[in-house]
């Protein structure tokens, strides 16, 4: 079997390369670590609208939406050259929002489809609460039916990028009596003009600001009503569903900086990367890389014959998420004290990537989903295994 990718996907890869090495500055590549590989600063803005110009952002959308028309595999291919690049990757409005307005939504919702290709607007999402994170059956924002609006109160949480974005993907109840799964629905918030919405700042482990956004009584058109009514849980499922398909590259290079740095050490007279118990944990860790990559493209290949990734998606981030942490306690392992410096300071190895791969792969088994309900999501829906 053939898993080379083919003549154009390679054309394609090359010119992006090229692009990223002549337009990412140091000031992006600085500000994107501080977001923590988020996209929303202001010289992401800048870069991301040059790119976004080649459709680059959104490659398999259709010409008319401002995509190339290109299969899904381009779009994961140049995501996961983004993240080997250090540049954002994670894009709630073009990789999240918009595949599931393109899928599900409605003409009206199918507005916002080109100006997220161009790079011109973003989305944050609205799912997880005070009291419905991993359960999010459990949510609570309640969208009160006016007539020609929804009047929505509430709080969510852990809100990424609510700060630097223009649109909330947001999930509301929109009706108290139907079941917790046939009452919830999805609407597209302003975040710049609405009145009422309070973001308030989170400080994660990692730096990284997420936020708190509050609600009192604002109002949403109707017309932002995603696709229909009451059945929002669908959408957010298929929504999470891409959200969990992780790119690699930013691993895959930190992995090729760790081997490096073996190289270099010298350590009673001889290579790091000659010790054979050290040899044997980096292979480990390679095979696994190469295990991570299948199932990565496996994903685009599964959407290229008109499917969505259910719990395919849950096993690449389950397995990834899990690599990541065992790679990042290696690097510690490796580096010893000196890898526990952070970036910045003269005694730190590695630009600080050991410490701080160490705190964000914690992050990362939580976010879209914590490795627990992946793995029930893996028993249930690919192996059929009882609740």
């Amino acid at each position: 079997m053939d898993f080379e990718f083919s003549k154009e996907e390679l054309e394609l890869l090359e010119e992006v390369r090229r692009f990223i090495a002549k337009e990412a500055t140091q000031e992006l590549l600085k500000e994107t670590q501080e977001l923590v590989y988020n996209y929303g600063g202001p010289e992401a803005k800048k870069f991301f609208k040059k790119f976004a110009a080649n459709g680059w952002l959104t490659p398999s959308w259709p010409k008319e939406y401002g995509g190339l028309g290109m299969p899904e595999m381009i779009t994961y291919i140049i995501k996961n050259e983004l993240a080997y690049a250090g540049l954002p990757f994670h894009f709630a409005g073009a990789h999240l929002v918009g595949p599931t307005i393109l899928r599900f939504g409605n003409e009206e919702n199918k507005k916002y489809l080109r100006p997220l290709s161009k790079a011109e607007i973003d989305f944050a999402l609205g799912y997880t609460e005070p009291a419905a994170g991993s359960d999010l059956l459990s949510l609570q924002m309640y969208a009160e039916d006016k007539g020609d609006y929804f009047l929505v109160n509430g709080q969510k949480a852990f809100s990424t990028v609510a700060h630097n974005a223009d649109f909330h993907w947001l999930a509301v109840r929109t009706d108290l009596e139907k079941p917790r799964h046939k009452g919830i629905s999805l609407l597209i918030v302003d975040l710049k003009n609405s009145e009422g919405i309070d973001i308030r700042p989170m400080i994660t482990m990692t730096g990284l600001r997420t936020n708190e956004v509050f609600y009192d009584n604002v109002k949403v058109p109707k017309e932002n009503l995603v696709g229909e009514r009451n059945i929002g849980f669908r959408y957010i499922m298929s929504a999470i569903d891409f959200e969990r398909m992780f790119p690699y590259g930013n691993y895959k290079k930190f992995f090729e900086d760790l081997v490096e740095f073996t190289k270099q050490k010298i350590v009673n007279g001889k290579p790091l990367s000659k010790d054979p118990i050290i040899r044997q944990k980096i292979a480990q860790i390679e095979i696994e890389l190469d295990v991570v990559k299948l199932l990565y493209y496996h994903l685009a290949h599964i959407l290229d014959n008109g499917k969505i990734p259910n719990y395919q998606s849950s096993v690449e981030k389950a397995f990834f998420a899990n690599l990541a942490q065992r790679m990042s306690s290696l690097a510690l392992e490796i580096t010893g004290t000196a890898g526990q410096v952070k970036e910045g300071d003269e005694r730190a190895v590695l630009n600080g990537m050991a410490e701080f791969f160490y705190r964000w792969t914690i992050v990362e088994s939580i976010y879209g989903g914590t490795s627990e309900i992946q793995r029930d999501i893996i028993a249930r829906r690919g192996l059929g295994l009882p609740r």
